[in-house]
């Protein structure tokens, strides 16, 4: 890498000039330190349970439009009536918010959350 030159405007400021590729390779370091970070933050709460991986499959499912709670208790492997049970709602209310039918309260939405150990984000 070439030393920059530097220069001060009239303003005062003090400004470094190098050529475009130095620049450019600064620009992807920079942004290969960023995405490093990233990864390893990741990892870290991977490690720590804070993150978890979700397979393909069922990421899918969210993608198609298939109920978001039914695939997560699907993924949670529970049953309706252990889902319901856990959530404090009976097993019929349960059935009708999966099919559709009706929608649950933002209580009744969080208490699903919290039994299937996601956020409530997770279920909009």
């Amino acid at each position: 890498m070439v030393k920059p030159k530097i220069i001060t405007t009239p303003s005062g400021d003090r400004l470094a000039i190098l050529p475009l590729a130095d620049y450019e390779r600064l620009v992807d370091a920079a942004a290969m330190a960023a995405d490093i970070a990233t990864y390893d933050e990741f990892h870290r709460k991977l490690s720590t349970g804070m993150e978890e991986l979700v397979p393909a499959a069922f990421a899918d499912r969210i993608i198609d439009g298939e109920n978001k709670i039914k695939v997560w208790r699907e993924f949670r492997n529970l049953s309706a009536r252990e889902l319901a049970d856990k959530a404090e709602i009976s097993a019929a209310f349960l059935s009708q918010i999966e099919s559709g039918a009706r929608d649950g309260s933002f209580d009744t939405i969080k208490k699903i959350a919290a039994a299937l150990g996601i956020t409530v984000d997770d279920l909009a």
